[in-house]
């Protein structure tokens, strides 16, 4: 059977090109190499599903800090305000929480997932799980179909490509667009790890004495090899057996990746500020004060009610501050270098994890080749690019899956329209 598009990928973009597709009247094949639909899009937001971010649109762009300025023309056309009324006509219910991060009510992805493919099979699209994809066959400039692994070739009209990037491969994930893509001329930007932990070969991180310890309301800090502030954000994270994790050091990786690049691969200075809503001096001053409050007990014990517990032996030997000291005895120097390296405590940063391990794949098809209003290639016909593949990545809370779904929304809805006229 010959088809008017043909999606291959059936992740969040490619389930949403196939709606797209269909609902515009196109006959629609989805393909895809596993056995199951929606492998990503069920395990994202921690199992929950965080379908979109609800911010408007100029805080939604500064959150995908990959190129979201394409996504304009695509967001013009089916924003988070429709990704939201999308997923509640499918009677899914949608709640807000922090960051305007919004999930089902049900708090399960496959709600999500299951509502999304429903949706595609009400609307007639075929559907072959199992058929990996050898490659795209293009004729005299224009993509006219594919061709499986297992030799089979099926037609069709247009082609549209959402099969992801290169994070997390046991979703499918595996880089299969990026030969096709270049096999149509385009060219793809370095691939990179983003959305990652960091990695680093700190005494304190190789010893584990702080593995496992959690800051809440912090502010890390990157730092070029001149002593410029590349980035800040403030929130929650975590050391563990390798390094640094948690929300604010997963949206500083592609800073940290940016900067060794520039940098032939040498280490990067990351900061922690364990107190962001306070100056230095006023850390000086309000431990100072607990002391004299307690003045018979050693300063280890007294602050642990300000720092952290696991991180106190650390802070006063690098301050060079003995654990027994009692106010009495407190050396000033020393309590100003204490103070300062709360607020700015030093991480040399050496890496990150693979980019399998990372949530977000940076990089991808050029952007410069694809039509923000169509998402179709401007070197080959009828060929289209959504989702990952592409060279946009932002931040965890809803912002990656939110370019997925109007790249995905977009590219179904033109190469239907495309094909029909």
């Amino acid at each position: 059977m010959n088809y008017d598009v043909i999606v291959v990928g059936a992740g969040s973009s490619g389930l949403m090109a196939s709606v797209s597709a269909g609902e515009h009247g196109a006959k629609v094949l989805l393909l895809d190499k596993g056995d199951k639909l929606g492998r990503k899009l069920g395990i994202s937001g921690g199992g929950r599903c965080n379908v979109t971010n609800a911010k408007e649109m100029d805080e939604l762009i500064k959150n995908i800090p990959g190129n979201g300025r394409y996504l304009y023309s695509p967001l013009a056309v089916f924003n988070n305000r429709d990704i939201m009324a999308f997923f509640e006509a499918l009677g899914i219910r949608l709640k807000e929480e922090d960051n305007g991060r919004m999930f089902p009510v049900s708090d399960k992805a496959k709600t999500v997932v299951d509502a999304l493919v429903n949706k595609v099979r009400a609307l007639g699209v075929d559907i072959s799980v199992n058929s990996p994809v050898d490659k795209i066959i293009y004729e005299n400039g224009s993509a006219v179909g594919v061709k499986l692994k297992s030799g089979k070739i099926i037609r069709a009209g247009a082609v549209i490509v959402a099969v992801g990037g290169k994070s997390v491969p046991q979703t499918g994930s595996t880089g299969d667009g990026y030969p096709w893509a270049e096999q149509a001329g385009h060219t793809i930007i370095d691939l990179f790890p983003t959305e990652v932990p960091l990695t680093s070969k700190e005494p304190f991180i190789r010893s584990k004495e702080l593995q496992g310890l959690s800051l809440r309301s912090v502010s890390l800090s990157i730092w070029n090899a001149k002593g410029k502030k590349l980035i800040q954000h403030d929130g929650d994270m975590i050391f563990t057996h390798l390094g640094i994790s948690g929300p604010i050091v997963l949206r500083c990786s592609q800073f940290v990746v940016k900067e060794m690049k520039q940098n032939s691969g040498k280490q990067v200075k990351a900061t922690i500020d364990l107190s962001p809503d306070v100056s230095a001096d006023e850390v000086y001053n309000q431990t100072l004060e607990l002391c004299r409050n307690d003045s018979r007990k050693s300063i280890k014990n007294v602050l642990k009610g300000y720092f952290p517990e696991k991180l106190i032996p650390l802070l006063l030997e690098q301050a060079g501050l003995q654990e027994h000291v009692t106010y009495d005895n407190i050396p000033k120097q020393a309590w100003i270098e204490l103070s300062k390296l709360s607020k700015a405590f030093p991480v040399m940063v050496n890496g990150t994890l693979s980019i399998e391990e990372a949530f977000v794949t940076g990089g991808g098809v050029n952007l410069k080749e694809i039509d923000p209003k169509s998402m179709q290639s401007k070197l080959m016909n009828n060929l289209y690019f959504c989702g990952e593949i592409l060279d946009i990545h932002g931040y965890t809370g809803g912002y990656n899956i939110t370019a997925a779904f109007t790249t995905g929304y977009n590219a179904g809805k033109h190469a239907a329209e495309n094909k029909l006229t």
